[in-house]
């Protein structure tokens, strides 16, 4: 299993086809921003949002939108609120705040965020 720590120490990409991000770590996720939309329904019935987790990677489909990188321009990015499997969700310590760049060619680069970038909480 990947930990968000070792995607963001090794600087490891994924990739976004379509409507679907391929994150290269596995965890918990509390929250997803994309666009105006705040994703907290991660249940099997949501309807913007569907997961599927891998041993070696996550995927999120985002089912309101059709192309993921027309919708999110080179301006905007992905935001996400996220805890390691093996964490406490509980403690705010421990969430990480990522935010997801959709590059060229299909790759995804993940970063965590200072206190500067604007986070909606």
């Amino acid at each position: 299993m990947k930990t968000i720590e070792d995607a963001l120490n090794n600087n490891l990409t994924g990739l976004y086809y379509g409507n679907r991000l391929i994150l290269p770590l596995n965890c918990w996720l509390l929250k997803v921003i994309i666009e105006d939309d705040i994703i907290m329904d991660f249940s099997p019935g949501s309807k913007a949002i569907y997961l599927n987790e891998t041993e070696s990677f996550t995927e999120i489909y985002f089912k309101q939108f059709k192309n993921l990188k027309e919708a999110v321009t080179k301006y905007e990015s992905i935001k996400l609120i996220a805890v390691e499997k093996d964490k406490d969700i509980f403690d705010f310590k421990n969430h990480f705040k990522l935010v997801v760049h959709l590059e060229d060619e299909h790759k995804v680069t993940i970063e965590k965020t200072d206190e500067d970038i604007l986070f909606i909480e």
